[in-house]
């Protein structure tokens, strides 16, 4: 492979990367690393920090998401390049700005891989304790490494894998919480406004838990650094960003929907393992299994996302000159 040349070398349009991705691969890619099923990680610090309005405010933050996704689209129609916000801010400010730009979103880009990892490896961890948490740890590294070492294409055709398994559980879990709300109230305790609005609810309280919501939406803009491998990326980039912020923020409402049908109020035993809770009360212990399953496939998916795009963003920033060219100027 042969390094790129620096950005203000490059043609526009010109092609650095092999363009094999559509719509389709690049919003599962997106979704994968917002990883849809950890609503339910969250659900029970959320629903107290919002009073039981988390729904409201997973819709509250939906809409502020929706703003910053419009404008990550248009910066990606006008700068059709691997690098995100690095690159935009480089070309749209300077490159002192940039460079600082990109060092942030590194941090955040090496850090976020860390902490899925940590996280999948606790579950696994609590589910098998007589294996050490760290080889749990290198396990992920290492398959997470090998398949975007392979490519892009072997990368995002297994994310596509992981992501239908996780919408599955989440269906599931919707359905039985369905399930249970119709057994215990009846057809109509179906349809409720309360995971909406309670009077004594105060807005400040849901503004609270829409701040916390607004974390389950992080990775809506990393497929931005997918840039150069997507066709059409004018097209394809904008409206993947802006999709992948409706269709995860269309789960997050549904998911807190029917959590609170099926468990209202906001009093858990462990606020941190809530999901857990209602998953045994719905479903059952082979359902708590499923689901368990479930959280451990949706680190792994997210894992390999964040991989990829904090590569692409080093790529961009070697090619760039901004590091060092021989050692990230090349993917």
């Amino acid at each position: 492979m042969k390094p790129a040349s620096p950005s203000h070398e490059r043609g526009a349009h010109e092609p650095h990367l092999k363009r094999t991705l559509g719509l389709p691969s690049v919003l599962l890619f997106g979704l994968a690393y917002m990883a849809p099923l950890i609503v339910y990680g969250t659900y029970g610090v959320l629903a107290g920090a919002s009073q039981d309005t988390a729904a409201l405010a997973y819709l509250i933050a939906l809409i502020a998401i929706v703003f910053t996704a419009l404008s990550y689209g248009k910066l990606a129609r006008l700068f059709p390049v691997a690098g995100s916000a690095y690159t935009y801010t480089r070309k749209s400010f300077n490159s002192h700005l940039g460079f600082m730009i990109g060092w942030a979103t590194l941090l955040d880009y090496f850090f976020l891989p860390m902490v899925i990892w940590l996280i999948g490896a606790a579950y696994l961890g609590a589910a098998f304790p007589s294996v050490p948490t760290w080889i749990w740890i290198v396990a992920f590294i290492v398959l997470t490494s090998a398949l975007n070492v392979v490519g892009i294409e072997l990368a995002a055709r297994f994310n596509i894998v992981l992501m239908i398994v996780q919408l599955g559980i989440t269906a599931m879990f919707v359905v039985l919480c369905f399930h249970y709300a119709s057994a215990a109230a009846g057809p109509g305790g179906l349809i409720s406004a309360q995971p909406f609005f309670q009077p004594h609810v105060p807005l400040s309280a849901t503004m609270a838990g829409a701040a916390i919501a607004a974390y389950s939406y992080l990775g809506f803009d990393a497929v931005s650094t997918l840039t150069e491998e997507t066709i059409e990326p004018e097209k394809t980039i904008p409206r993947a960003i802006v999709l992948i912020a409706l269709v995860g923020g269309a789960i997050f409402v549904i998911a807190a929907y029917t959590l609170q049908l099926a468990h209202p109020g906001a009093v858990f035993k462990d606020p941190d393992s809530a999901a857990f809770e209602i998953a045994r009360k719905v479903g059952g212990d082979i359902f708590v299994t499923i689901f368990l399953a479930g959280l451990i496939l949706a680190q792994f998916a997210s894992g390999i996302s964040a991989q990829a795009s904090v590569g692409r963003l080093l790529y961009a920033m070697g090619r760039d000159e901004v590091l060092p060219k021989a050692i990230f100027g090349y993917i």
